[in-house]
């Protein structure tokens, strides 16, 4: 299969993989949003750095270097495998034994007990992301959509009659341990790899080089990703931390599978050709175009329809998340250049510079937060989009060098995209204001809207000649 041809058919098998597993999340979270407080929701979230933390050591760095790394073998995959596995349990008693500190510190007792309980998602995780790199380094998207599927189905059904029954926030706790152990299941079945029973020090040695850096950019990634989490829940009471993790998780329910749909794709395409400088250029820029294509007037739209939209899914009790969620969405615009840009120092396997980057702009976000705070919850989340969009110069420092792309260059490329869905939700919200809102229900408002929206946006990108357009008319009607 040529490499054309493998990135078309892993674009569409991550498709459907991607929003199978997270449209059944999604519906899953309305439910749930339902059935639950704003309160329950918020304990799970003021523990969801230090969870993302421990998945990220696990799940990043070795893995990256697995599938970024020619001539393979047994031994490559089983060392790493081991290492992860060892890592995950010290990773899970540092954090079962910090529970009741890190409950102190937000005030909230009964976090101690769910952290601990929550926290065996690591080990669980750990046993298979070494099938999981293996599968994207073949480029078998189609395995990982089958594993992920049923289990989604399965930890949703499950976790719906806990909430129903009464459970509070233990049913979103097994929710997602009952998805990772079964996901984990399936992909040990459906993968047909199994571990030998060796360790060599001198393959660890060589992808720890590599890793250890991405795996320590990640988690300060993470760390700093969160940040605005941890200080919500700290001075501001547990429905605010519910507001804004119910804010931040519609925001980047788009952002996060579109992008992720072409960043599971590019990551070892990208591998594949990271010795020639002119084709890895050429390759970026139409994916970093297509991404933008889908999320901008995404994002634009549910920004302008945010009121509706949260009243429809959530109902009235989680409208004070609306201008959360507004303020997010300009927000995620920048999320797939961010990703695209980095991608390039880990393919190059500068993950030297990968770090540096990501400590200076760290430096950064503490500077603004000081700053922020001050302002309350707006000013955290207005400074955390002006901080986002000094970190997109600062990713594209090095990466715009290695393959003769700047900054200035990509957003002269991405930018007629962002104009046109601007443009386009201006109208949507017009028509929505005047014509829509005194005379529809929600359901149909949104409707409408997004329909003109999306028409709109459409033909205003083929009269304009937008190249991502072409691009995924070739998808389409290759598949």
């Amino acid at each position: 299969m040529t490499l054309k041809k493998q990135a078309v058919s892993g674009f569409f098998w991550t498709t459907i993989q991607q929003f199978g597993k997270q449209g059944i999340a999604f519906l899953t979270s309305l439910i749930l949003a339902r059935l639950l407080s704003p309160q329950e929701f918020g304990l799970i979230a003021m523990i969801s750095v230090f969870i993302a933390l421990g998945d990220g050591v696990i799940k990043s760095g070795l893995t990256n270097s697995l599938i970024r790394s020619d001539n393979l073998d047994e031994l490559d995959y089983s060392t790493v495998f081991y290492f992860n596995l060892l890592g995950s349990f010290v990773v899970y008693g540092i954090l079962y034994f910090s529970a009741p500190l890190i409950a102190k510190f937000y005030n909230q007792s009964q976090l101690a007990e769910i952290i601990q309980i929550y926290g065996v998602v690591f080990i669980i995780n750990a046993f298979s992301a070494v099938q999981l790199a293996r599968l994207t380094k073949q480029m078998d998207f189609k395995t990982q959509m089958i594993a992920a599927i049923p289990s989604m189905i399965i930890s949703s059904t499950i976790g719906i009659s806990l909430a129903y029954n009464g459970y509070g926030v233990w049913s979103l706790v097994w929710y997602y341990l009952i998805y990772s152990g079964l996901s984990t299941i399936q992909l040990w079945y459906h993968s047909k790899w199994i571990p030998i029973l060796k360790f060599s020090a001198e393959k660890f040695k060589i992808h720890f080089n590599y890793g250890f850096k991405i795996m320590l950019s990640g988690t300060i990634d993470i760390l700093f990703t969160n940040i605005y989490a941890i200080i919500i829940g700290r001075y501001f009471l547990p429905a605010q931390v519910g507001f804004y993790n119910r804010a931040s998780t519609l925001q980047m329910f788009p952002v996060v599978n579109l992008s992720m749909i072409l960043s599971k794709v590019s990551f070892p395409l990208f591998a594949k050709i990271q010795h020639d400088n002119e084709k890895l250029k050429s390759v970026y820029k139409k994916m970093m175009q297509m991404v933008t294509f889908l999320i901008a007037p995404t994002l634009i739209f549910m920004g302008v329809l945010a009121e509706p939209l949260f009243r429809f899914l959530f109902t009235e009790k989680w409208l004070p998340a609306v201008p959360y969620f507004q303020i997010l969405c300009f927000n995620g615009i920048l999320y797939p250049l961010h990703s695209y840009n980095l991608q390039i120092l880990n393919v190059k396997g500068r993950s030297d510079l990968f770090l540096k980057l990501e400590l200076i702009k760290k430096v950064i976000v503490v500077i603004m937060l000081v700053i922020s705070f001050q302002f309350g919850i707006f000013g955290l989340l207005i400074g955390s989009t002006i901080t986002s969009t000094i970190a997109f110069f600062l990713n594209n420092y090095y990466s715009g060098k290695y393959i003769g792309y700047n900054a200035f260059e990509q957003l002269k490329d991405v930018l007629p995209i962002v104009i046109i869905a601007a443009f386009s939700g201006s109208i949507i919200y017009l028509i929505d204001t005047y014509v829509f809102k005194p005379n529809l229900i929600d359901f149909l408002r949104l409707l409408l809207n997004f329909l003109i929206g999306l028409i709109l946006f459409i033909i205003l990108s083929y009269y304009l000649k937008i190249q991502a357009l072409t691009e995924f008319k070739n998808i389409l009607q290759k598949k």
